[in-house]
């Protein structure tokens, strides 16, 4: 584990993005709040929300130009995917106040919900270096994938409810309208495997949210995606499967297999638009192919 420190540094310049709406949207970080903890002898705090999708990346970009130290994504994991996006390869260190529904990444980075207590974690500046995934032109922190889990994605970002209830609701109305019509080419390790996917998840976290885990021995560390394949089923047998990852038994179905790569590839046989979702934010990949791969220890982060 690398460990680096800001202690010493005169003044530190800490910048907070905050998603107004995030989870139940109840949270108050404001200055007023934040100077509570924050003594500004030693702290200079700057705060900027996010008021539409990918304003967070713009917001971050302007921090990084500006000096920050630190820069905080306070949000859920999309949020953290725009400001961890902005800040890969470079020495400034990602910090995270977890406020959404899922918090994955967070929850396997050990980092508080609590406010004050993620604060806490925040002003004690201990840091790692974490391994990031990309997939073609995007980088993911947490998790990306094609199949049954884009589709929920896509119908719980139509809800406009962040509860495991609607979350639940979504898988049921994706697996309604479940449809093997692209068969794909998976290219990993050296093997070429070819299916009608209910599943393609590769992930670089051992939790997904809510406590639900497809990749239970993924590390953040160790320099490896973890990689689940699961062919076509029935619904039938999609809803057992679904029991099986609540009883954190999935890996016992024999449509489900298992792997551990730096990278591999992704062919459709008809389409050049792929439906997946990135870190819990469904995306549309226009491209002849997808290519996932992982940048080693490319993220210094809070934790």
């Amino acid at each position: 584990m690398t460990i680096q420190s800001l202690e010493g540094k005169n003044l530190k310049h800490i910048h907070f993005i905050v998603n107004p709406i995030a989870g139940s949207g109840n949270h108050a970080i404001t200055r007023k709040f934040l100077n509570k903890f924050f003594d500004k002898d030693t702290y200079e705090i700057t705060i900027k929300n996010s008021d539409y999708k990918k304003h967070a990346k713009t917001l971050t970009k302007t921090s990084i130009e500006e000096g920050a130290d630190v820069i905080v994504a306070c949000g859920g994991d999309g949020t953290i995917n725009e400001v961890a996006t902005c800040l890969v390869n470079t020495n400034i260190a990602l910090g995270i106040i977890p406020l959404g529904s899922g918090n994955g990444l967070a929850s396997n980075l050990k980092i508080p919900k609590r406010i004050e207590h993620a604060i806490d974690l925040i002003k004690s500046t201990t840091i790692k270096k974490i391994d990031v995934g990309r997939i073609n032109e995007h980088y993911f922190f947490s998790n990306t994938g094609i199949g049954i889990d884009a589709q929920v994605i896509m119908h719980y970002e139509n809800s406009n409810k962040r509860k495991l209830l609607s979350y639940i609701k979504s898988s049921l109305k994706a697996l309604k309208g479940l449809n093997y019509r692209n068969k794909i080419t998976v290219e990993i390790n050296g093997k070429t495997i070819q299916t009608y996917p209910f599943l393609v998840f590769i992930s670089n976290t051992n939790e997904m949210g809510y406590n639900i885990s497809l990749t239970p021995m993924a590390s953040l560390q160790d320099g490896l995606l973890d990689v689940l394949i699961v062919s076509k089923m029935s619904r039938l047998r999609s809803l057992y499967f679904g029991l099986m990852i609540l009883l954190k038994k999935h890996h016992l179905i024999k449509e489900a297999q298992s792997y551990q790569a730096k990278e591999l590839k992704i062919r459709q046989a008809d389409q050049h638009i792929y439906e997946s979702q990135i870190d819990g934010e469904f995306f549309n990949i226009e491209s002849d192919a997808i290519e996932i791969s992982l940048l080693e220890k490319s993220l210094h982060v809070i934790a």
